[in-house]
């Protein structure tokens, strides 16, 4: 079997696992109340072609993991899940419940993406 099918942009599996990894990392580091797209997650785990990898990431952890995979969003700043779906619902009420604001459907990246992020870390609760 060919393996640059099974791995993408990877060139063996274990290089896949060892990105997985990474990108557990990076999602647990996720402040509460902000969210990262699935973009910056791959770039900022060393792979920034492989936002579409992502979910397939979150989806390997282990359920006693408990990562914040709900801080995960697209690139427009929206749930990726269907509208009508469960999980939807789940991840939607989940963000409400750290404070996060959804208007029209979307979150305001400046606010509450990469940018805030960074600031409710270096600046502290208040800002």
């Amino acid at each position: 079997m060919n393996q640059q099918n099974q791995t993408g942009p990877f060139s063996t599996t274990n290089d896949f696992d060892q990105w997985v990894k990474s990108v557990w990392q990076v999602v647990e580091g996720i402040p509460r109340g902000h969210v990262l797209t699935y973009g910056e997650v791959a770039r900022l785990a060393g792979m920034s072609r492989a936002a579409r990898r992502v979910s397939q990431a979150l989806r390997r952890a282990p359920r006693e993991m408990d990562l914040p995979w709900h801080r995960v969003i697209n690139s427009q700043g929206k749930i990726s899940f269907p509208e009508d779906s469960s999980g939807f619902r789940q991840q939607k009420e989940l963000l409400e419940e750290e404070g996060v604001v959804f208007l029209k459907g979307k979150i305001d990246l400046d606010r509450y993406g990469y940018r805030g992020a960074l600031d409710h870390l270096v600046w502290g609760e208040g800002f």
